[in-house]
C-alpha cells in the first residue's frame, strides 16, 4: 500500500475573512496537489493575528506531510506571516541577502525602500521559493511552504514548490449524473459506502431547469475498483430514475 500524502492550506489576511477579497487560491492549490497524488486535508482561514496564525501553523504542520500558507508575505505592515513562521518553528529572522537579489532584478535600487525590503525578511534556515511575475520570493522552512496571496504569484510560486514535493498515487474520480432527489438515494449510497472503504462516495445535490437532481462522485486510487462500485451505483439506482454515468475515470 503507498504511503499517504497529506496537505494543509492556511489561507491568512484579515482581508479574506471580511469579504472584500475572494480566495481563488484554494481550488487551484486542491486541483493541483489531487494531480500529484496529495491529498488536501483542510483548508483554514486566520485573520493577521500572530497568535492565531502561530497556532494553526503549529497544529497544521504537525497533522499534515505539508502546509500550504498564502498571504501576508507583502511590504506592509499587517504582513506579519514571515514573523509568525520564524516565531512558530523558534528561529530568528532577518533580511536575506539572495532575496534583496531577487528584488533588485524587478526594483530598481533606489526604490528598494524600508517597505519594500521587508519582503526579502526570511526565517533563518528557510529555503526560497522563487516566482517568475513579481521575484519577491517566498520561502520554505521544514514542511511548510509560504506564498503570496496573489493568484497569479501565487500559481508561479506553487509550480516551484510541487517540484520539491514528495508526491503519490493521483486520486481518480467517476461521476454518475442522476435526476433523482438525493434524499430518495442516501440510504443506497450509504450501504454501499459502508461496504466500500477504499472508494469516497460523495452526493452533490442540485436544482436546475428540468428540476431538482444529484451527481454521484466516487473517488479512490484504483480505476478498477471505482469502476466497480459505479457499475454498483448505477445498477441499484436505475429504478429510481434516469442515469448517466461517466465513463471516463480520470
Amino acid at each position: 500500500m503507498s504511503k499517504e500524502i497529506t496537505a494543509g492550506i492556511l489561507v491568512i489576511g484579515d482581508e479574506i475573512l471580511s469579504g472584500r477579497t475572494k480566495d481563488k487560491n484554494i481550488g487551484y492549490i486542491a486541483e493541483c496537489l489531487t494531480t500529484v497524488g496529495i491529498n488536501l486535508s483542510e483548508a483554514r482561514v486566520v485573520p493577521d493575528d500572530e497568535t492565531r496564525i502561530i497556532s494553526a501553523l503549529n497544529e497544521m504542520r504537525n497533522n499534515y506531510t505539508y502546509v500550504l500558507t498564502t498571504g501576508g508575505i507583502g511590504p506592509t505592515h499587517d504582513d506579519i506571516t514571515a514573523d509568525c513562521v520564524a516565531k512558530a518553528f523558534g528561529v530568528e529572522i532577518s533580511e536575506n541577502d539572495e532575496a534583496i537579489k531577487m528584488l533588485l532584478e524587478r526594483i530598481p535600487a533606489a526604490d528598494l525602500n524600508e517597505s519594500r525590503r521587508r519582503m526579502a525578511r526570511i526565517p533563518h534556515g528557510a529555503k526560497l521559493v522563487e516566482n517568475k511575475v513579481s521575484k519577491a520570493p517566498g520561502f520554505q522552512l521544514g514542511n511548510v511552504f509560504v506564498m503570496a496571496g496573489v493568484p497569479s504569484i501565487m500559481q508561479a510560486m506553487l509550480d516551484v514548490i510541487i517540484t520539491r514535493m514528495e508526491t503519490g498515487t493521483k486520486l481518480l474520480s467517476c461521476t454518475i449524473k442522476t435526476n433523482i432527489k438525493e434524499g430518495d438515494i442516501a440510504p443506497i449510497l450509504r450501504a454501499i459506502q459502508e461496504e466500500n472503504h477504499s472508494v469516497t462516495i460523495g452526493s452533490y445535490p442540485f436544482y436546475n431547469d428540468t428540476g431538482f437532481g444529484a451527481n454521484v462522485v466516487c473517488r479512490g486510487k484504483d480505476a478498477s475498483v471505482i469502476k466497480k462500485v459505479c457499475n454498483e451505483i448505477v445498477a441499484r439506482l436505475s429504478s429510481y430514475g434516469k442515469l448517466e454515468i461517466d465513463e471516463e475515470i480520470k
